[in-house]
């Protein structure tokens, strides 16, 4: 009797253990564990969730600039990437990703970010030349500006910056309302190569344009910025 109490409580024994080994009926494969969202690490995952809407799949471009852009990796800066991914751009349809400024991602995340968008670049893209540096450093003359259009921008953009029959207005008030200056000299610097947008380099033939003359180009833009974008409210009223 005992002999076989013994050997019944062995039995039981083993096929808990071998329980405890395997994976119980019902129960879920890592895979199938849904995985949080602060823990997703994966690059491609988080653009194609955070990114693309705006910036285009691979970063090729879509409403807003490509970041696979090769002259806009050689001119940016992990820390301005990492600042404007976390904090976003105020006053801009750039909107702030990370936790601490009101969006969902944690700082590991961000860095995820900044690390694959930085993969992008390629090397050796602006074979020695040295573009204009990422911010402006002295303040922009828009007069000067002006004449800096006219021999850079207006033969795409019309005389008067209103566009052709080709390309839209870039003096709009609701367009420029929707810019930073940041974003304007960007622009003119990386171009913008989804939409056919020359960079810095070849917007005058023979030459490329001078910081200066960059900075110009940006305050003459700059200049048409209403105070009520978009709103035709009267200058006065007359009261009944």
């Amino acid at each position: 009797m005992k002999a076989r109490l013994f050997s019944l409580v062995s039995v039981t024994t083993l096929l808990l253990l071998n329980c405890g080994c395997g994976r119980l009926p019902g129960k879920p494969t890592p895979a199938e564990v849904p995985v949080v969202p602060k823990q997703v690490r994966n690059f491609a995952e988080l653009y194609r969730l955070n990114c693309a809407g705006c910036h285009g799949l691979e970063g090729k471009g879509n409403g807003a600039m490509a970041l696979a852009n090769p002259v806009y990796l050689a001119i940016v800066s992990d820390d301005t990437l990492r600042r404007v991914t976390a904090e976003g751009v105020p006053g801009t349809l750039m909107p702030p990703f990370a936790a601490s400024a009101g969006g969902e991602l944690v700082d590991a995340q961000i860095e995820v970010l900044v690390h694959g968008i930085r993969g992008w670049a390629k090397a050796g893209p602006l074979q020695g030349v040295t573009p204009p540096p990422y911010a402006a450093t002295a303040t922009g003359d828009a007069e000067r500006g002006r004449s800096a259009f006219a021999t850079a921008c207006a033969s795409c953009h019309g005389a008067d910056g209103k566009g052709t029959t080709t390309t839209g207005s870039i003096v709009d008030g609701s367009f420029l309302a929707l810019v930073s200056d940041q974003d304007l000299r960007t622009t003119v610097i990386a171009g913008r190569p989804d939409l056919g947008h020359p960079d810095w380099q070849h917007c005058v033939s023979g030459r490329a344009l001078t910081d200066s003359e960059v900075t110009d180009v940006v305050a003459w833009l700059a200049s048409h910025r209403l105070l009520t974008p978009g709103q035709p409210y009267p200058t006065s009223q007359t009261k009944p």
